[in-house]
């Protein structure tokens, strides 16, 4: 099959086409599956949350003005962060707790420069949903601590408080398995 560039997919899969949703879909599945991984704490969850997100996409395709293709990336991206909040909402999953409002210090989070992406990605999806959930929004996805607070419906000293306590628990793990290894 006659491989597409991404504009010549989006419109032809506007008009109907299959094979270009198809195609779409095959490449853009495994990285947004990689975001969808990075909120659930099941992989199923994941998988429901990637399927949701591809058909909000197509149903709302028709309404996208192509720009670029790390616009159209960043625009499927944000559906599927979108729908992991939804689902962690749908759940009560979100439960973020605010014990000091006013933490603007650094963690150190150095161990994880020697961290295999793959190890990286079972740690965090092995800590708490709140404190997983504005870790990715900030570190990974680039979200402000204020985008964050409208996003989730908190203060924007809950988003810090839980940021600062994602971290220090990622690098209290972190430290953990470098010993468990004898490093």
């Amino acid at each position: 099959m006659l491989r597409l560039n991404t504009k010549d997919l989006i419109d032809k899969s506007k008009s109907g086409n299959r094979k270009a949703q198809q195609q779409l879909f095959s490449q853009l599945s495994a990285p947004m599956m990689g975001v969808c991984v990075r909120y659930m704490k099941s992989t199923e969850d994941a998988e429901d949350v990637l399927l949701e997100g591809f058909y909000k996409m197509f149903k709302s395709l028709k309404a996208f003005t192509y720009e670029s293709e790390p616009a159209f990336f960043g625009w499927v991206k944000r559906i599927m962060v979108n729908e992991s909040l939804m689902k962690l909402r749908k759940n009560k999953e979100i439960q973020l707790l605010a014990i000091n409002e006013d933490l603007d210090q650094e963690v150190d989070v150095s161990p994880l420069q020697d961290l295999e992406v793959s190890d990286l990605l079972k740690v965090i999806r092995s800590i708490p949903v709140g404190y997983r959930t504005v870790f990715n929004l900030y570190e990974i996805e680039g979200y402000s601590h204020q985008e964050i607070s409208e996003q989730l419906g908190v203060s924007i000293g809950t988003s810090k408080s839980q940021l600062f306590k994602a971290k220090k628990l990622l690098r209290e793990m972190l430290e953990e398995k470098n010993e468990d290894y004898g490093s």
